[in-house]
């Protein structure tokens, strides 16, 4: 039989689809939260203090340094079950999502503040700005311009990455394509590439957009 019939089955594409939705809520739930926890680790991270300086790039560090995996490995079947968390599968990959895209994001926060030359605190303070009134209508705008299309690729990268929820057994859209490829095994041997490809082509449809929106981002403000 022709693989290709595996997609043509009552229930395949409403089971991606499903499957899909729990990718981008996942994703998305992790990229929402992501946001606040990287400007506050960014603006930590700025701070002369040196031992908060110390621990925000020890997290930071730790956070790079560990594969996504192991931390979801760690978060799932260590901290969890050790200190008794209520924490199912899909609440330890958002957890594990939320301290890797804030620290990246913070990382990336920190080198936009840094950006700004002291030019532009000298001028707010002559014109009689306050420090506070100087980060929010000074230099966090500017910051958040150098720093928006990195963030969407980052964004992009979370999405991506939601996919090592299948070894935590969520069922994503991975998950449920390995369930309709082991329930078709014999009657459609082939099927495998088709609905992996669609799987792919389902990632594309969601990550394509963000990198569009990145990459005018970044032309267009590199020309400002």
């Amino acid at each position: 039989m022709n693989g290709a019939e595996i997609l043509l089955q009552p229930g395949v594409f409403p089971r991606l689809l499903q499957g899909l939705w729990v990718t981008v809520w996942i994703a998305g739930v992790s990229v929402a939260l992501s946001v606040p926890v990287g400007l506050i680790v960014g603006w930590l991270m700025t701070m002369r203090n040196p031992v908060i300086r110390l621990l925000t790039r020890v997290y930071l560090d730790f956070i790079r340094i560990m594969p996504q995996l192991a931390l979801l490995f760690i978060a799932f079947y260590g901290f969890a079950r050790a200190w008794n968390w209520n924490l199912d599968a899909t609440g330890a990959c958002v957890f594990v999502f939320v301290l890797w895209g804030g620290a990246e994001l913070g990382d990336l926060v920190r080198g936009a503040l840094e950006s700004i030359s002291n030019a532009q605190y000298e001028s707010a303070y002559v014109l009689g700005l306050g420090p506070w009134q100087t980060f929010t209508r000074v230099i966090l705008p500017q910051a958040l311009r150098r720093l928006l299309p990195a963030s969407v690729n980052l964004a992009t990268r979370i999405v991506k990455t939601t996919s090592l929820a299948v070894l935590l057994g969520v069922v994503e859209v991975i998950k449920v394509g390995q369930q309709i490829i082991d329930a078709n095994r014999f009657q459609y041997p082939t099927g495998t590439l088709w609905i992996y490809g669609v799987i792919f082509f389902m990632y594309f449809i969601v990550c394509w957009p963000l990198s569009i929106v990145a990459r005018r981002l970044e032309k267009r403000w590199s020309h400002d």
